[in-house]
């Protein structure tokens, strides 16, 4: 059994936003020796997502929109409990929620096995700082 870990990080200059982080995945896998397994993919922060889907930009304002009406951006204590303890990013935390925290992808053949159009995103609900993503590798 082999085991790979590795880091990368994120500073996404707006509150919200979302980068493709498909290719420093695979290149992790590759790196890692791993053909048959398991990929994790964490946001390590409670801010923030990781999650599968579309590579298409109409998606991704959508899913802005959507999470904007959800849990819209507000820093007062009055909209969000959470923001009484002096921060701002009440509604960052619900977003994170409602996105996910991870994906585990399988890995065949040395490969992320995704289906036709998967690919691998980072989300931020609180930017304006760096953050970190683990991905793990598992397998043999």
């Amino acid at each position: 059994m082999k085991s790979h870990t590795r880091y990368l990080t994120m500073e996404i200059p707006q509150r919200m936003g979302f980068v493709n982080i498909t290719s420093q995945v695979e290149e992790a896998v590759r790196q890692s020796g791993v053909r048959e397994g398991l990929c994790l993919v964490n946001a390590m922060h409670i801010t923030a997502s990781v999650f599968i889907n579309d590579d298409e930009p109409g998606l991704h304002e959508d899913y802005k929109a959507w999470l904007e009406r959800l849990a819209p951006f507000d820093p007062s204590p009055a909209a969000y409990r959470h923001n009484r303890t002096g921060e701002d990013n009440g509604d960052a935390h619900h977003k994170r929620q409602i996105m996910g925290r991870e994906v585990v992808v399988a890995v065949t053949k040395g490969r992320l096995d995704f289906g036709p159009w998967e690919q691998i995103f980072y989300g931020e609900f609180d930017g304006r700082r760096p953050k970190r993503i683990l991905i793990k590798i598992i397998g043999e």
